[in-house]
């Protein structure tokens, strides 16, 4: 949350519109929660905020303390292991032999039109990345993985798709 947050500062609405872009590829969260989390994130002394107009009513912006942004380097630093991955389809293939190949594929088949419409979500990230000059490069490097895994996605569709027709 404070990474989203960022140097710039967001707003929940912001948060909530972030994780809608990324379409659950990274983090994956109910709207209830981004609107949540930052009000403890401040509670705790991490974020602080300000009410800033709106199209319609007053919203809340929050920004990093320095508490906050000494959390988040100390974050930063710290080792990276592996993402955890929960892959549904994943689990289907290895109950292939209960299930049958043919309920496998056709279990499988909804997974190239998400492919799709994820890339087309980082496609519409990657043009809202060029009007965030102070976080662009970070974005793209991040939009790049997530092209990379999509890629990965496609490419064991392709092999199991060939491996059980």
């Amino acid at each position: 949350m404070l990474a989203l947050v960022g140097q710039g500062g967001a707003g929940p609405h912001d948060l909530a519109r972030m994780e809608r872009q990324q379409g659950g590829l990274y983090w994956s969260a109910a709207d209830s929660q981004w609107y949540a989390e930052p009000k403890r994130l401040a509670e705790l002394g991490y974020l602080r905020h300000r009410k800033e107009p709106g199209r319609t009513r007053e919203r809340t912006h929050y920004t990093l303390t320095p508490a906050g942004r000494a959390a988040l380097k100390r974050w930063i630093a710290a080792p990276t292991g592996l993402p955890r991955i929960q892959h549904e389809g994943v689990v289907r293939v290895l109950a292939g032999d209960i299930g049958g190949d043919e309920a496998v594929l056709g279990s499988l088949a909804s997974l190239r039109n998400e492919v799709a419409a994820q890339r087309a979500r980082l496609c519409e990230a990657e043009q809202v990345a060029e009007t965030l000059p102070h976080r662009r490069r970070y974005l793209l490097l991040v939009h790049r993985l997530g092209n990379l895994m999509l890629d990965a996605h496609e490419r064991w569709l392709d092999e199991v798709e060939a491996e059980l027709s």
